[in-house]
């Protein structure tokens, strides 16, 4: 009897004990989401790049003065407020107190002072990202959490890009100390997850912010993997030993190996994101424009969408979809006319068997499918097309920028601020990145003058003429909006799909 009694007063004494260390624990609970990406950004400075991957990751690291989630809606980030003065060229933001960096660097206004003089300084300049933040002036300090951001002229997409990207808030000691290069290689923000290690083309490792600002995160470990193959991407993921497969990575043709998986399940949501054949419009037979325009004719775009998008997107008239801001309803596309075509090719005295090269990204099984079928539509009005597949990071960062490309090359553009200007301009404006090849003063003018307007009717109306001049122009064979397909585990709970791939994953569990 004494013995029983001396067992029931142990169970007692350890489940107050357990109790005790339930409460002692951490906020976030403990567990690890590894998630399968496509490709790696090679920097995880926020001034570095465009790239959707980076965005993926990031959006865990970083945060900016504001924030917009899958629902689209623009709410504060590390602004609790902000107010727009002097006729939209001056915008006052309250700034939230008691947030701090990753590396224990207090975030006030020096920091969102230094992240944009260093994005619009020599910094920013060797990067993608700061065209997007031109009509910036200044930056001037009222006081520890409030700061006057002075705009050149006003621009109705600003908060929105304050959002994501080059506007992320960076810590000014720590990249003081320790230089832009060791920054590139171990990123430090203000995010729900901190930076663990990484290890360039194999992972990034993060960790619970147990502090953030937002409330501590559920899981305790974050893991990214690079794995560029799609096919190896979803057997991992039904191995169990990946999570979440995010986009662009599942070919059309893996959507029935996961659909068939009781263990896994497919989030598929309209995204922003586009795919066209660009042209370079500087060399070769598509330097004329009628040549482009052959190649547009030849192709039947509405089979490709149906045949082998299999729902999963729709076709585009305009390097943008129906959801961006100047999309033009009326816009129509030139028609699937294959005898047309070859009228025009020879109008423009190209020869029967003249050969192009279409490049595209080696890893995007879905446009390794339609590059096919182009070549095939191609040879079909005397065009004879051979596909070259580069390593996206090549693609991207040599043979674009550089204008090495072949005849067309494949771009897939996230539009991430749902506003034609953030496409548009990327593409067409004289000097950017990606537009190694077009040096048209009159679009450039057309890209400038939207950017300053308020009334936003007008702007819309130019944002058109814009589409309908490159329509003219022919600079690009435009192709398919796609979803963003997600591959998730059962296992994983809380996961909300977002349509520009920028994931904040403080709020998933994983079973």
């Amino acid at each position: 009897m004494r013995k029983m009694k001396w067992g029931l007063k142990t169970a007692l004494t350890a489940l107050v004990l357990s109790s005790v260390a339930i409460n002692a624990a951490p906020a976030f609970a403990a567990g690890k989401m590894t998630v399968a990406s496509p490709q790696d950004p090679g920097s995880w400075d926020p001034i570095d790049t465009f790239l959707v991957a980076w965005a993926a990751v990031s959006t865990n690291i970083f945060d900016g003065l504001t924030y917009r989630g899958p629902d689209l809606k623009l709410v504060p980030g590390l602004a609790e407020s902000w107010e727009e003065l002097d006729q939209g060229k001056r915008i006052r933001f309250k700034l939230r107190h008691d947030v701090k960096f990753h590396d224990g660097e207090p975030f006030n206004a020096e920091a969102v002072k230094f992240t944009f003089d260093r994005l619009l300084g020599e910094q920013g300049a060797k990067g993608p990202q700061r065209s997007n933040y031109t009509a910036i002036e200044s930056v001037d300090i009222v006081d520890d959490y409030t700061v006057d951001m002075k705009l050149k002229a006003p621009d109705p997409v600003l908060l929105t890009k304050l959002a994501g990207y080059g506007a992320m808030i960076v810590p000014p000691k720590y990249i003081k100390e320790k230089g832009e290069d060791y920054f590139n290689l171990n990123p430090v923000g203000t995010g729900a997850f901190k930076f663990v290690s990484y290890s360039p083309k194999v992972n990034i490792k993060l960790e619970a912010n147990p502090d953030y600002w937002g409330g501590a995160p559920k899981i305790s470990e974050l893991e990214y993997r690079f794995i560029s193959e799609p096919a190896t991407a979803v057997a991992e993921l039904q191995a169990g030993r990946v999570d979440l497969v995010i986009p662009p990575t599942i070919p059309i043709g893996m959507l029935p190996v996961i659909q068939g998986d009781s263990k896994l399940e497919i989030a598929s949501v309209p995204g922003p994101t586009v795919d066209a054949l660009r042209f370079n419009t500087r060399d070769g037979i598509t330097a004329d424009p009628r040549v482009r325009k052959a190649i547009i004719m030849a192709v039947d775009r509405d089979t490709i969408v149906k045949s082998i998008l299999a729902g999963q997107g729709s076709e585009i008239v305009s390097f943008q979809n129906s959801l961006s801001f100047g999309y033009d309803p009326d816009l129509k596309p030139l028609p699937y006319d294959p005898a047309g075509a070859k009228k025009l090719l020879a109008e423009a005295g190209v020869k029967p068997g003249a050969a192009l090269q279409l490049d595209i990204r080696g890893n995007d099984a879905t446009m390794n499918e339609v590059a096919q079928v182009i070549a095939s539509y191609l040879q079909m009005v005397g065009l004879t097309a051979t596909i070259k597949p580069y390593e996206t990071n090549v693609l991207l960062n040599d043979i674009i920028p550089q204008g090495k490309t072949g005849a067309l090359f494949q771009q897939k553009w996230g539009g991430w601020t749902f506003d034609y200007d953030n496409t548009a301009y990327s593409m067409y404006h004289s000097g950017e990145k990606w537009n190694p090849y077009e040096k048209d003063a009159t679009l450039d003018k057309l890209l400038e003058s939207q950017r300053p307007l308020t009334d936003r009717a007008e702007r819309e109306k130019v944002l058109k003429d814009i589409g309908k001049y490159v329509a003219d122009k022919a600079l690009e064979l435009p192709l398919y909006n796609s979803n963003a397909i997600y591959g998730v585990s059962k296992r994983v709970k809380g996961f909300v799909p977002a349509p520009d791939t920028r994931i904040k994953l403080n709020e998933v569990t994983v079973e």
